[in-house]
């Protein structure tokens, strides 16, 4: 008799996961647009969860990378900087049956009006639900990133029964060892039963992963620390490792023509589904 463990025989099919920073409409905007198009082309996703997505006058730069791709998309902003809207989309090969979102929470007078994006997309192989945030950026906000993590955490439990681990996507502005990310690995206390995240990049990336690199001409310019900051995150895997992390890789960081589409690199994972 052979041992199968405690998942049964593994699945063989995948879901492709990405997760980008797309930089709003700040540095060479017009010039990156193409780079940001192509490099998401190769990437060939089936999700796909953008932050610093604008908008305005009636379309999305998510929307016009989603005609382009021929996929589904959602957005959600709270954000409106000099009337062109800051936010976050979720983009998807098969259709979204249903969306919802909801600002973080944040002190008034540290307010950077981020959101929570969730959708309900209708696989192939049954419902998945992906969520998309993008948490406050500065350093000496931890504390504030921390009672991000809890909001988005009891959105993500009131949100059951799934058939699907959650897929938690973004960028959380925050290293693999600081608070708010052991929270959600299961290292800290999220203060929500039954509600883990596996880390896509420690379960199957390779090197540091550093989606904000010096490498980068644009990140460089902030004269920041290198660190990974951008994450796929997928809840415990069920019956056939259904929601584990077959490999993980970066998205973004080989320029289109010259030219680096976004100052963050991004995440792509393929996840059992």
């Amino acid at each position: 008799m052979t041992w199968e463990g405690h998942y049964g025989p593994l699945l063989d099919t995948t879901v492709r996961v990405a997760t980008w920073n797309l930089w709003w409409r700040f540095g060479p905007w017009e010039e990156r647009a193409p780079a940001i198009l192509e490099t998401l082309r190769r990437v060939d996703a089936d999700v796909v969860c953008l932050q610093e997505v604008w908008g305005e006058a009636g379309t999305t730069s998510a929307a016009r990378i989603a005609d382009e791709l021929g996929l589904h998309h959602a957005f959600a902003s709270q954000l409106d900087l000099e009337g062109v809207e800051f936010g976050n989309a979720i983009l998807s090969r098969w259709p979204i049956i249903a969306t919802d979102w909801w600002p973080l929470p944040s002190p008034v007078e540290l307010d950077e009006h981020r959101t929570l994006l969730v959708a309900d997309v209708e696989g192939p192989r049954g419902a998945l639900q992906v969520w998309c945030t993008h948490l406050n950026w500065r350093f000496d906000h931890s504390a504030i990133r921390q009672e991000q993590v809890r909001f988005i955490a009891g959105k993500i439990a009131d949100r059951r029964p799934r058939s699907f681990p959650p897929i938690l996507c973004g960028d959380m502005n925050a290293a693999p060892d600081s608070d708010e990310i052991r929270m959600l690995t299961g290292r800290a206390d999220l203060g929500v039963p039954k509600l883990v995240f596996h880390d896509a990049w420690e379960v199957a990336g390779a090197g540091d992963g550093a989606t904000w690199s010096n490498d980068n001409p644009y990140a460089a310019l902030d004269l920041e620390p290198a660190r990974r900051i951008d994450y796929v995150l997928v809840g415990w895997p069920r019956g056939g490792g259904a929601g584990h992390v077959r490999s993980a890789a970066l998205v973004g960081v080989e320029p289109v023509d010259g030219v680096v589409g976004s100052d963050h690199y991004g995440v792509v994972a393929e996840i059992r589904y």
